[in-house]
């Protein structure tokens, strides 16, 4: 809607993740050279775990992008609360395997046989398991056994871990010993510096092709840092609107009154949108919402979300139609 209004060739603050806009802030590369150095290493686990919205998805399909495929086959799994065999059922059909039965004994015959042929290509197999802190422990622990796939000594299966704090507590648990002496490296993901938070704002505009870098006054960087405690998806989401914003009002700059103004439009329609960046919001024992209900949540929510920007639309369209004397700054002070 408002990329036209500001000569961009697409949004650059999409909630989805899109390796295209990956950001390497000290953090996030830190976090891609453990997973590249994890596939230099062929074997064991790698854990990378962090905040909500700070960006593992990104990380995770960033390295897809870059692995060579002729040498892995990757797979990856956004999961909730899985079974172990719910698990072994998903890992099957990732890998185009037959699922018509639910015997774990078949479907682990069938995965091995797969992994034996990608070995008998110079292939192994890389599973990515994303929202990995839902899983149950029992459900780790089968990964782990999965992991004892062998060939001559060789392994025919590495997985990635990625999830929130919760995870990292998880396996901290003494059932768990096994499986932490498995994992060659972890790292925790933090959020992005007040620096690295103008600089991601920049990127993410310039490779939408925005070309006037001053869309946004130097005091807005601030607010948003306070706001958003630099976590890369309430950034995205608080910029959408704040260009819809500047669009619907006919703004080319934006200024920290306009931007207090969307805050406040936020705060009244979706109150847990931004505002819930406290310590609290980074608590391992956060409750998790159950997927089928967030899906719903997220649906419901996309929908009211676009019936009243098609409302805004109209009204300012007719608002300009009766006052057209009225000015509108253009400039920042």
């Amino acid at each position: 809607m408002y990329e036209q209004y500001y000569g961009l060739s697409e949004k650059p603050f999409q909630l989805s993740p899109d390796p295209k806009f990956f950001f390497g802030s000290k953090e996030h590369k830190q976090a891609l050279s453990y997973l590249q150095y994890g596939l230099e290493q062929g074997e064991g686990f790698i854990v990378i775990t962090g905040p909500i919205g700070t960006g593992k998805t990104m990380i995770a399909q960033s390295l897809i992008k870059t692995i060579d495929h002729s040498a892995i086959e990757a797979i990856q799994i956004v999961t909730s609360n899985l079974s172990p065999i719910e698990l072994l059922i998903i890992i099957a059909k990732k890998f185009q395997l037959p699922t018509s039965s639910d015997n774990k004994a078949i479907l682990l015959e069938h995965i091995y046989q797969h992994l034996l042929t990608l070995n008998q290509q110079g292939k192994y197999a890389l599973i990515l398991v994303d929202e990995a802190q839902n899983l149950p422990i029992e459900t780790i622990e089968e990964l782990r056994m999965l992991s004892n796939f062998q060939k001559n000594n060789k392994p025919l299966l590495q997985s990635f871990l990625l999830g929130q704090a919760e995870l990292k507590a998880r396996l901290q648990s003494p059932q768990m010993e096994q499986f932490r002496q498995r994992i060659i490296a972890s790292y925790h993901l933090e959020p992005l510096t007040n620096e690295e938070l103008k600089l991601y704002i920049k990127h993410r505009l310039k490779l939408a092709g925005l070309v006037d870098q001053q869309l946004l006054s130097e005091d807005c960087f601030t607010l948003i840092a306070q706001k958003t405690l630099g976590i890369p998806r309430k950034i995205n989401l608080l910029m959408d609107r704040t260009l819809l914003y500047g669009f619907l009002n006919d703004l080319s700059c934006i200024s920290s009154g306009n931007l207090q103004t969307v805050l406040n439009e936020m705060e009244n329609e979706l109150s847990a949108a931004i505002s819930d960046t406290n310590a609290d919001a980074m608590k391992v024992n956060k409750p998790i919402l159950d997927n089928k209900k967030s899906t719903t949540i997220l649906s419901e929510l996309e929908q009211y979300l676009e019936e009243n920007i098609d409302q805004k639309v109209k009204l300012n369209r007719y608002l300009d139609k009766l006052i057209k004397q009225k000015e509108i700054s253009r400039d920042c002070k």
